[in-house]
């Protein structure tokens, strides 16, 4: 039986953007051991790929900040002799980073990453063993499958498939709003977003993450007699986005989850490249808006139906 391990991290939309290749590994070799490498955080989504045997949560983004408490160093002494109480036929970093490329060193196999030309720090394919050069004007769905093909020694032959499965649930006439994302330039002015739930005439369903992300739910929720939920785990807005009519949602990883589970899903950009990093791969996924081009609302609503 072949092991094989990925090693990606973070962030959310990343992690959503690596299951393809999960899948990939999993269908060229049948019966493979696959484990994955990731954030804590973001292990729900990791255990939700049908293909993954174990996952292995990391804690780089805590430990970073608390490197001078003895705890932390025995904390990760634990998680190295964990790592490497397996041997691994193939170690893949995905990631390209150097923090990636230190986690991948940590495990015991031998190790494949990017080139220099095509990892997105120069540091990182110092620490493998094999690189391999990826275009990188590709997608990040398709780097990551052509990494992981050109690791395994197997040709691309079919679309990607995410292999994520969360628990089914009947269809609601509600729609999710994810107004939600980690920059300012890719936020949609929440006059659009309240002239699009007036325009919709269906229960709109809005979850948050921090205190301005509540603040802005809960005044576009007012302005459309919305829902603001309590917040949540991805777990359960997992759940939550299989049951909705439809999701609409900004350059989030949380809109990346709902198309890569299925649900028709609109992307809506506006500072982001959605050729390079937009919803990709999933039958029922579209991507409006370019950077420094907004949808407007009646593009958002006729990608609808």
């Amino acid at each position: 039986m072949k092991t094989i391990l990925f090693v990606k991290t973070s962030s959310l939309g990343d992690v959503i953007h690596n299951c393809p290749a999960v899948s990939d590994a999993a269908r060229a070799l049948p019966g493979a051991a696959i484990d994955w490498v990731v954030e804590a955080p973001f292990a729900g989504i990791a255990a939700m790929h049908r293909a993954v045997r174990r996952v292995i949560p990391v804690a780089v983004r805590r430990w970073r900040s608390s490197l001078w408490k003895p705890s932390v160093w025995s904390e990760i002494g634990a998680w190295r002799r964990e790592l490497r109480a397996e041997h691994y036929d193939v170690v893949i970093d995905t990631q390209s980073l150097l923090k990636s490329a230190l986690i991948s060193k940590a495990a015991s196999g031998t190790r494949h990453g990017l080139d220099r030309a095509s990892a997105r720090e120069w540091l990182a394919p110092g620490f493998y063993d094999v690189r391999h050069a990826v275009p990188r004007a590709l997608h990040a769905v398709e780097r990551n499958r052509q990494l992981t093909a050109l690791s395994l020694c197997f040709d691309l032959k079919t679309s990607p498939d995410y292999g994520l499965h969360a628990p089914a649930a009947e269809k609601s006439g509600y729609v999710v709003l994810l107004t939600m994302t980690s920059r300012a330039d890719k936020l949609w002015p929440e006059e659009r977003w309240i002239a699009l739930g007036r325009e919709m005439r269906v229960p709109a369903i809005l979850p948050w993450g921090s205190d301005a992300e509540l603040a802005r739910a809960q005044r576009i929720s007012a302005a459309i007699g919305g829902t603001v939920l309590p917040r949540r785990n991805l777990e359960d807005l997992a759940k939550l986005f299989v049951s909705a009519r439809s999701v609409v949602g900004l350059d989030t990883g949380l809109t990346h989850l709902a198309a890569a589970l299925g649900v028709p899903t609109v992307g809506i950009y506006c500072g982001s490249d959605p050729a390079l990093t937009g919803l990709y791969g999933a039958p029922h996924a579209k991507n409006l808006g370019a950077p420094g081009r907004p949808p407007d609302v009646a593009e958002v609503v006729q990608s609808l139906g």
